[in-house]
């Protein structure tokens, strides 16, 4: 038996380990070539100090020195002295190339493409190593344009446990990808990417979780909720989906499908176009209070244009609530920051 230790470095990079009860996690690392900061292998220097953001653990012999109590019950760990006793996600801090690693290379095959309305696409690949392919609900990778040197960053729409992978993509006029997906892109097309990468990812539930998601911002959580639906978590959990117009929402249906597996997970969604159908017309803020941030004991995860997430993070201010904790991560299209750069 082997537990996977996720190893998320300052840099945004993910590399995944196999980790047996009885080796520590910092030989598992090593046995995979990947060389997090160590020194002292003996509990003592404190060089290797990490924060375990998920899972349990045992954490070895040390000295107060190289770890103090208040350290070990706030999660930090030595990983050269901890042994797992669950799967883990590590945030070790020190670079990828500090640890002389580097984002994995994948190459994979297009299998499906669905356009949800003139805004969005969906797109799913055929990953060739998809058992070497690890991920946590929330990250992204770097997906080259096929026929390009370009890069783009996208979310996973899938969870980590489904065989094939899934993006959620907002077509934007110019937009390397955009114009791939809606004119030249063909089921069979071979394309490559690295990951994943990103500090924004579900942890271990613990408490009542509020999702919020702006646009094609609902990819990650989309993520997140198959994984949830694997763990069916009694924690409430609220997932606020806004959009511009009628024709930006997507999955709908398949928030509703979530509802029915997850216990105690709850959604609803606003349209800003005031001509809307929908029932709640504005924005995400409009729909939380302190009661929906569980006055405070709830954890946050926000993914949307930057607009959006500036304007939550004021109204959660305003409304004179901290959260638990709180995730976010602003998205940018590639064709707006080229247009904002040139001005």
């Amino acid at each position: 038996m082997s537990f996977q230790v996720a190893l998320n470095f300052e840099d945004g990079i993910t590399r995944f380990v196999r980790c047996r009860p009885d080796e520590t996690v910092a030989e598992a690392s090593y046995k995979a070539r990947v060389n997090i900061p160590l020194d002292c292998r003996d509990g003592a220097c404190g060089t290797c100090k990490s924060l375990c953001e998920s899972g349990s653990y045992d954490g070895g012999d040390y000295i107060d020195e190289a770890l103090t109590d208040d350290e070990a019950a706030s999660g930090y760990c030595l990983p050269c002295q901890m042994t797992p006793e669950s799967d883990l996600v590590l945030r070790i801090p020190s670079s990828s190339a500090a640890a002389k690693t580097a984002a994995a290379t994948h190459t994979a095959t297009l299998t499906g493409i669905e356009r949800h309305s003139a805004t969005t696409v969906e797109f799913t690949l055929d990953v060739d190593d998809r058992q070497a392919l690890d991920f946590l609900p929330g990250q992204y990778v770097n997906i080259t344009v096929p026929g390009t040197d370009q890069s783009r960053s996208y979310s996973f729409s899938s969870g980590p446990s489904q065989r094939q992978i899934s993006f959620l993509v907002r077509i934007v006029d110019g937009g390397a990808m955009s114009r791939y997906l809606t004119e030249r892109a063909r089921v069979g097309d071979r394309l490559d990417f690295t990951g994943p990468m990103g500090s924004f990812y579900l942890r271990a539930l613990t408490r009542p979780a509020l999702l919020l998601a702006g646009g094609t911002g609902l990819a990650p959580l989309l993520s997140m909720l198959e994984r949830l639906a694997q763990e069916a978590p009694k924690h409430p959990v609220h997932l606020i989906y806004g959009v511009t117009t009628d024709e930006d929402l997507v999955h709908l249906d398949t928030l509703q499908d979530y509802a029915e597996v997850i216990p105690g997970f709850t959604f609803d969604h606003c349209v800003a176009d005031p001509s809307s159908t929908a029932r709640n017309k504005g924005f995400v803020t409009g729909l939380m209070d302190a009661g929906t941030l569980h006055d405070g004991s709830a954890d946050v995860y926000l993914c949307g244009p930057p607009a959006m997430v500036e304007a939550v993070r004021g109204h959660i201010t305003g409304l004179g609530v901290n959260p638990a904790s709180f995730h976010y991560e602003k998205f940018t299209p590639a064709a707006v920051r080229a247009t904002a750069e040139a001005a």
